[in-house]
């Protein structure tokens, strides 16, 4: 069942790309971002999470935190966060059942064949743990633009600047 504006964002347990435990209801009384990427080390993942890491200090001084998640291992999740000099913890989901849990695992299409994947969205989480906004999704206000996500976000939430 897809997520929507307004319910409750449901609690996970993972760990980071360093190995770090992470759960999700630990940031209530915080907003958080919570995007789903494709892939480590792509060219679209690259330029979401760049955005995103462009304007971490907008999101640092509004008190609001930060998480990429995706499919792939801590390796792969620590070289991209390496690589890319990002600022947040990336989140381990190596057998998308957090993905499934959100609703963003499911049908793609590429080159006219159809194949399972990650739909790019991202959820925008408020203090009581509820659903703000989506981008992406069939549920989204609007498509993630990758290279712009960060405008996106900072628009949503009207952040000062």
């Amino acid at each position: 069942m897809m997520l929507k504006v307004g319910d409750k964002a449901p609690d996970f347990e993972t760990t980071t790309e360093s190995g770090d435990k992470f759960k999700l209801s630990d940031y209530r009384g915080e907003k958080v971002v919570l995007y789903w990427y494709v892939k480590d080390n792509t060219k679209g993942c690259q330029a979401e999470s760049c955005s995103l890491r462009d304007s971490y200090e907008v999101f640092e001084s509004n008190d609001i935190r930060v998480f990429g998640i995706g499919p792939g291992s801590e390796k792969t999740h620590q070289s991209f966060k390496s690589k890319n000099n990002l600022p947040f913890p990336l989140l381990m989901d190596e057998n998308n059942e957090i993905a499934e849990l959100y609703d963003v695992w499911g049908k793609k299409k590429m080159y006219g064949k159809e194949y399972m994947g990650i739909v790019r969205t991202t959820f925008l989480i408020d203090e009581d743990g509820t659903v703000e906004g989506i981008f992406g999704g069939p549920e989204g206000i609007q498509k993630v633009k990758t290279k712009e996500h960060a405008d996106q976000v900072i628009g949503f939430w009207e952040l000062k600047l």
